[in-house]
């Protein structure tokens, strides 16, 4: 963060101190400001002490309080800029470049902060980003057991091909379709965070106020929780240590590369996984895995392809000891090409250096991304790996799903009251498994936080989970995701929410799809009409009736005026199921007679209830209407889930 420090000049032998006048880190150089609302600017000085604010045409003057916090508010502006925003007391500050639009917070868990680098057309995409006057600012990933009042770090960043690949994909996708819409000025700031609940997002006071989660804390103490784990991980090193000896920083590890290398005596793990699900919990450093493969005289020296799933955080990935790669993001997919010449007949060793800063760490992801590839004959890598650690160490920060608030307190908290326009959500896969809960976890965190901003009900715009194949769950032994969509679906009832559904772009052995433009421009169609009043439809298809009609049921829905229409070669309507009042469903067909959806099976000759994409992952379901948006997965049933007795507690 670039600060620009004016001092004032003091008169010497006078006794007077400068005083220390700050703002919070969000205001940096390359911000982006709310327009045509009022514009809360606030920090810190010294007791008493007077501070001028001065923007555009416009000067506030007020006096710190006694502990030293200040606040102005300032009129609301029109878009435009660059202006500088200048604070005055005994020292100032200045901050440049300032920009004043649409500025829409941007959070959830991984599919949210997934790069603009690891979407699809990256290289197209990235080249194409001259778009200075939308701005990007990531939030550090950070936890507290307390509310923060400021962040540790974090830049605002002019949206360039040198910037763009580090914006939130979803981000900077909705945001380049509002800025081509509504030419302003668009600011994101990015507070998301891969893997964390929503129970983490809101805070203590709002858990504490709902009926559901009154008694969540109980007599749960934080401070004893940090113990435990920190106990727990020095099990786990103590235990590594008996197995190879003392682990030791500054390890001599060049040898662990090598084709020759004996590592019959070092542990085993199966991969992928994180290495936190496979006993090494709460601690993170450097770890070697090695696995040798076998490969025939005709593939002897010809060229390979290697790939490792993903990797947190590091890696460098060596063959019989000649460095094949590496990449240093946790969620990039590994691909590397074996030069020809480094293979050969027999025997071959796969070497993996992992290190991990913090959090999830390992070689993981989807099992069918691990393979070895040579003349054009794959062979798995998933199973068995060696493994032995260079160095380790106890993970001191408590991960984020370790207890309620965590990111509420530093990665929320902090930017409020920054004015805003809203905020878009993705986030839902990590609370599947107690997604009836969602119901009313969710709609939890969105008031939690319009009340906290005090900016009325702001618009919360949230994404529907994608189709990926989680747990093969579907209607005949339930399926989490569906009922996870089916809260997110519940939370409309909010006012003033929207939702984007993305059933139609996910991908079956990937809980990241790649897809990430098709979900911003879909967050952007809420946005253009809700919020912006442009005309034009931003809802698929949504269920709002059925009849049961002889031996078939009748639907209707909104967002159907002009008809509906089907997505793949196939050309009839696929998705749909029905069942009796013995509750087992079967395929259905579906017809549209009339702007109607007429839906049955030969099998149900006295049907009660249709689903339509009701499964963890439907890439059949390919019903929409005529403007091109995916119908909402639905049920007309209300029969007992699977995830309803599952409830969150602090372990």
């Amino acid at each position: 963060m670039k600060r620009v420090m004016i001092c004032l000049a003091l008169l010497a032998g006078t006794g007077i101190s400068q005083a220390n006048v700050s703002l919070p880190r969000i205001f940096n150089d390359n911000m982006v400001l709310q327009r045509n609302k009022p514009i809360p600017v606030w920090g810190w000085a010294a007791p008493n002490e007077k501070v001028t604010v001065q923007f555009n045409q416009q000067t506030k003057t007020t006096k710190a309080d006694k502990t030293g916090q200040w606040k102005v508010v300032l009129d609301a502006e029109q878009a435009g800029g660059p202006w500088q925003l200048a604070v005055k007391g005994k020292n100032a500050l200045a901050i440049s470049n300032v920009m004043v639009g649409e500025v829409w917070i941007c959070s959830g868990q991984s599919n949210m902060e997934w790069t603009v680098t690891n979407s699809n057309n990256k290289d197209q995409e990235i080249a194409n980003a001259q778009f200075p006057q939308i701005r990007h600012i990531k939030i550090p990933n950070t936890t507290s057991a307390t509310p923060q009042k400021d962040l540790p770090g974090g830049s605002w960043e002019v949206c360039s091909p040198q910037t763009v690949g580090n914006f939130t994909a979803v981000g900077y996708f909705f945001a380049r379709e509002l800025f081509q819409r509504l030419n302003v000025p668009i600011g994101l700031i990015n507070t998301s965070w891969g893997g964390t609940m929503v129970e983490t997002w809101a805070s203590r006071e709002a858990f504490e106020r709902n009926e559901e989660f009154k008694n969540l804390f109980g007599n749960s103490n934080f401070a004893q929780l940090e113990n435990n784990l920190q106990q727990q991980a020095s099990k786990v090193i103590q235990k590594i240590e008996a197995q190879q000896g003392p682990v030791k920083p500054g390890m001599n590890t060049s040898t662990w590369k090598n084709a020759d290398l004996d590592d019959a005596g070092w542990a085993t793990m199966q991969l992928p996984a994180l290495w936190e699900t496979r006993g090494l919990e709460n601690v993170d450093g450097v770890l070697w895995f090695r696995k040798t493969v076998n490969l025939t005289e005709p593939q002897a020296g010809k060229a390979g392809t290697l790939e490792l799933a993903q990797i947190d955080d590091i890696d460098e990935t060596f063959v019989n000891g000649v460095r094949v790669g590496g990449t240093a993001q946790y969620d990039a997919l590994r691909k590397y090409t074996i030069p020809a010449g480094v293979l050969k007949a027999g025997k071959n060793s796969i070497a993996v250096k992992v290190t991990d800063g913090g959090g999830g760490g390992g070689i993981y992801g989807d099992a069918a991304g691990m393979k070895l590839t040579v003349d054009q004959t794959s062979q798995s890598l998933a199973g068995n790996w060696q493994y032995r650690v260079e160095s380790m160490h106890t993970n001191n920060t408590v991960a984020p799903n370790s207890y309620p608030t965590l990111l509420y307190n530093t990665m929320v908290n902090p930017i409020i009251p920054y004015a805003i326009q809203g905020a878009i959500w993705y986030q839902g896969e990590t609370n599947a498994g107690r997604a009836y809960q969602y119901r009313k976890a969710f709609p939890l965190m969105i008031n939690d936080w319009r009340q906290r901003w005090n900016q009325g009900d702001f618009p919360f715009y949230f994404v529907q989970l994608a189709s990926f194949n989680a747990g093969n769950g579907n209607t005949q032994q339930g399926s989490t995701w569906a009922e996870l969509r089916e809260a997110q679906t519940k939370t409309l009832s909010l006012p003033n929410t929207g939702m984007a559904v993305t059933i139609d772009i996910g991908e079956s052995k990937d809980i990241h799809p790649r897809n990430k433009q098709d979900v911003g421009k879909r967050l952007a169609a809420i946005a253009l009409h809700e919020q912006y009043k442009q005309t034009g439809e931003w809802s698929g298809p949504l269920y709002q009736s059925m009849q049961v009609k002889d031996n078939k049921i009748e639907l209707t829905f909104d967002h159907a005026a002009t008809g509906f229409q089907v997505k793949d070669k196939y050309g009839y309507i696929k998705g749909f199921e029905i069942a009796g009042a013995d509750k087992k469903f079967h395929f259905a067909q579906a017809l549209v007679v009339g702007g109607k959806l007429l839906v049955w099976s030969e099998q149900v000759a006295a049907p009660v209830a249709v689903r339509y994409a009701w499964a963890d992952d439907m890439p059949e379901a390919n019903l929409y209407n005529k403007e091109g948006f995916p119908a909402v997965p639905f049920r007309t049933d209300t029969w007992k889930g699977i995830t309803e007795e599952t409830k969150y507690e602090i372990k």
